[in-house]
């Protein structure tokens, strides 16, 4: 980053300080950052990490303090400072079976839990859907001693918030968030949430299989159930080309948000589901 570059930075978060909202996403496979001006409702600094193999929790907290410092971020204070958590460590309950004290037994099935382990959970209001997860917990302990009190939750929350944002539409649909090492699935009938998993991938073949894998166990035609592709991702990527020739409408979809323009953003690395979070 160059001086000037720098300059520019500190004068758009030092602009009224008190309206400038952090959101920090937070994966073993990367970062990524921005910080949003609520008065112009545009994103005034962003940045990403991505790994090159997954990382660890200890590690993972050097490279967000290196990351922070490098666009001097912890000498600013935020109106809000919100983390998500992104992993596999965590599990989606409806509202009806949900009880706070028995969170461990809504994860002990598809997580390793160790006894030091905190457990998190997030509602989606308005949806009667309960995400359980485990969040990192020396990164909120990190974030914690810089800004003192923040929000987090998990990225399943702002994924699925994001989408119940979107124009569903009354018909059978099929999103896929893609990342570098994993996606989420996330299929919708009649604007009720009928399916939301992650899976982790190697090559386009692995992604291709558990998504038709998924058409198949929900009994969904490939020629009229729309695949919507999302996030890391573009027409001319391999993991579209391979799912065309198999799916017969598939599209890459790009979120909207109410308040926020994303053309202004579009150029930037960004995740756009962290949007949710504000």
């Amino acid at each position: 980053m160059t001086e000037k570059t720098t300059s520019r930075y500190k004068d758009a978060l030092s602009d009224s300080e008190s309206f400038k909202k952090l959101s920090i996403q937070i994966s073993l496979n990367g970062l990524s950052f921005f910080v949003l001006d609520t008065i112009s409702q545009k994103v005034v600094i962003d940045d990403c990490i991505n790994f090159k193999t997954e990382t660890t929790p200890y590690l993972l907290k050097k490279e967000l303090k290196n990351l922070l410092e490098k666009h001097e971020l912890t000498t600013f204070s935020f109106s809000t400072v919100t983390v998500i958590h992104k992993n596999d460590m965590f599990s989606l309950v409806p509202i009806s079976l949900f009880e706070p004290d028995e969170l461990p037994n809504y994860l002990k099935f598809n997580t390793k839990l160790l006894a030091n382990d905190q457990i998190s959970f997030d509602e989606l209001k308005n949806h009667e859907i309960v995400s359980v997860y485990v969040p990192f917990t020396n990164i909120n302990n990190f974030i914690f001693d810089l800004y003192g009190e923040f929000d987090y939750t998990h990225s399943s929350t702002t994924l699925l918030q994001s989408l119940f944002n979107q124009k569903i539409g009354s018909k059978t649909v099929c999103y896929a968030h893609v990342n570098k090492f994993n996606f989420e699935l996330v299929v919708f009938k009649q604007k009720k949430l009928l399916l939301f998993n992650q899976f982790r991938y190697k090559t386009k073949e692995d992604f291709l299989y558990y998504i038709l894998f998924t058409y198949e166990q929900l009994d969904l035609d490939v020629e009229h159930v729309k695949l919507k592709l999302f996030g890391t991702i573009e027409e001319d990527d391999p993991l579209f080309n391979i799912c065309y020739q198999y799916i017969k409408k598939v599209s890459v979809f790009e979120p909207t948000h109410k308040l926020i323009d994303i053309e202004t953003i579009r150029k930037h690395s960004i995740d756009l589901t962290i949007l949710s979070s504000f």
